[in-house]
């Protein structure tokens, strides 16, 4: 396992009977990354992630995570990972702050086990008030949770993930029930946790923020690895170049037929190159705001590689 990578996978297969849910997916997370796991329903993501965490065994192939074997030392590895897999689990008669409570005191923590740190009830209290402030339940923590929306139940799932302070996330739809105020806090929470260190992992449906939030990118297709890369690299150039100019009207005179769309001052030129468009309006005396090739979409990308 090279020094910087956090997952890595070779062969990973699971067969349940005759039906091969993975198929030797061979995957690279590195230190840093903020990775989107991407495909269709049932492509076999959800199988990925919980062998990952050692709740799944594999039917052949190799886990590493933090350098560690999985399952065979997951123990140690999952004292230092946060996890969000298939929905929040949590005690409806209890608050959520007695909910992080009893997971904190029960379960491992960087350095071993119990210790003075982690048994310290001051310690646990200040890491689940820590936690239910980053995910926006401070002020209802002490609320039973069988009272809680879905969307606050995601919520309390993701600092069940972050309460132990670990240096890597594996989290699995995340954002599930949240509106879109919630998304967009959840995403900046998880770009502020992304620049302290921390590494995210992550599968999710929705493109659009995978495609604001993630570095890289893996995409699965009936189990196989069609895809990985870079976001930047998998969301190549389509050929066509954007411009942003202060005199619509005299740009699209200029261009006439190569103008593939756009309204007022911002246009989309076919077959023209940001060297010659820029060229071109400057010759013209039109001020130039912006010129940049166009990119295809990650929704373009991902359909054009599942089936």
């Amino acid at each position: 396992m090279t020094a910087d990578a956090v997952i890595r996978t070779s062969g990973l297969t699971k067969r349940y009977g005759h039906v091969t849910a993975v198929d030797r997916l061979d995957l690279l997370v590195r230190d840093g990354d903020r990775y989107g796991f991407l495909g269709p329903n049932g492509s076999g993501k959800t199988t990925t992630v919980r062998m990952l965490l050692g709740l799944v065994f594999a039917t052949s192939g190799r886990i590493e995570v933090l350098g560690q074997a999985v399952p065979d030392l997951a123990r140690s590895v999952l004292t230092e990972v946060g996890a969000l897999v298939e929905g929040p689990a949590a005690y409806g008669h209890l608050s959520a702050r007695a909910n992080l409570q009893l997971l904190d005191a029960a379960g491992p923590h960087r350095g071993g086990a119990a210790g003075a740190d982690a048994g310290s009830r001051r310690t646990r209290r200040r890491r689940v008030d820590e936690a239910l402030e980053q995910v926006g339940l401070a002020d209802v923590g002490r609320r039973p949770v069988r009272a809680y929306s879905l969307g606050m139940r995601q919520r309390l799932g993701l600092a069940a993930a972050l309460v132990r302070r670990p240096r890597l996330l594996v989290l699995d739809e995340p954002t599930n029930g949240l509106d879109p105020r919630g998304i967009r806090e959840v995403r900046d929470l998880l770009l502020t946790l992304s620049a302290a260190g921390t590494t995210v992992f992550l599968s999710s449906h929705l493109l659009a923020e995978v495609e604001l939030f993630c570095t890289r990118v893996g995409v699965l297709d009936r189990g196989r690895l069609v895809a990985q890369d870079d976001l930047e690299v998998l969301r190549g150039p389509t050929g066509r170049t954007l411009v942003r100019v202060d005199d619509g009207p005299a740009a699209r005179r200029l261009f006439g037929g190569r103008v593939a769309g756009g309204l007022d001052g911002k246009l989309l030129l076919d077959g023209v190159s940001v060297r010659e468009a820029t060229a071109r309006l400057v010759a013209e005396g039109i001020g130039v705001l912006e010129a940049v090739p166009e990119r295809r979409s990650l929704e373009e990308t991902v359909l054009d590689l599942t089936s």
